[in-house]
């Protein structure tokens, strides 16, 4: 069974991207976040920039904040990825 995920953009990285969502239909090989963002990164320049190792983003599965300890979470047929950059507070 395929998996389609709704995949959103907040800020900096929806001018980046140059959308705000977009419909994804994963291959079989992207099962967890961590799977998500690595084909993210290879899929074209910006991803490559913008999600690389270092860089500040976040990532939220519905609406939860997904810490990179748990990037081994799996992802499900129907789920909103959020890809933001940090939020800062005072």
């Amino acid at each position: 069974m395929s998996t389609c995920i709704r995949l959103v953009f907040f800020a900096r990285l929806r001018e980046r991207f140059g959308r705000s969502e977009e419909r994804l239909m994963l291959s079989p090989e992207v099962i967890t976040v961590g799977d998500l963002l690595t084909y993210l990164r290879g899929r074209d320049d910006v991803g490559a920039m913008e999600l690389a190792a270092g860089r500040p983003f976040g990532v939220a599965v519905n609406h939860q904040q997904v810490q990179p300890s748990e990037f081994e979470r799996r992802l499900r047929d129907g789920d909103e990825v959020a890809i933001f950059p940090p939020v800062t507070g005072g």
